[in-house]
């Protein structure tokens, strides 16, 4: 991390795709949470990078659970039906649907607090339930960033 501070992730409400309410992040659900928070749809791609190794890994750490977060404009908030309309139709499979939980918010703010340079691009979180980040990536996955990723987790057991 560039920061000499360990930035926290805010907290703040969202649903998942089957409409059921959040606050994030005292509800995730494992001591850590590997969040893939992305900006704009078209990032969708970079998120599907790091699926199988976060799919792999929550496998291999029964204290590990993935989540997909897209943070969207909270000016678009009286869209939500529509917004998350077509992102539960674009997703079949039931359990995609509850480990996605949209967040409508202030995302300079957002940004903020978790030292997120951009919304440019993605990226991963690993959080646990207080909102402390321990280790974070950007971008699609790398080998480099599965790599540390998966030493991270060995390090932390």
């Amino acid at each position: 991390m560039a920061t000499t501070s360990t930035p926290s992730f805010p907290i703040v409400t969202g649903e998942n795709l089957l409409g059921e309410p959040y606050e994030l992040p005292g509800a995730l659900e494992a001591a850590r949470n590997l969040l893939l928070v992305a900006f704009r749809r078209e990032q969708q791609a970079a998120v599907d990078t790091w699926l199988p190794l976060a799919e792999a890994l929550e496998d291999e750490h029964h204290y590990l659970r993935y989540y997909e977060i897209p943070v969207i404009s909270r000016y678009y908030r009286p869209f939500r039906w529509f917004i998350d309309g077509g992102m539960r139709t674009g997703i079949p499979d039931e359990d995609t649907r509850e480990r996605t939980i949209t967040v409508y918010t202030d995302t300079p703010t957002f940004r903020r607090a978790l030292d997120l340079p951009t919304d440019s691009t993605i990226y991963a979180l690993l959080v646990d339930r207080d909102g402390r980040v321990h280790w974070r990536a950007e971008g699609p996955l790398t080998d480099v960033a599965a790599r540390d990723l998966r030493d991270h987790l060995a390090d932390s057991e």
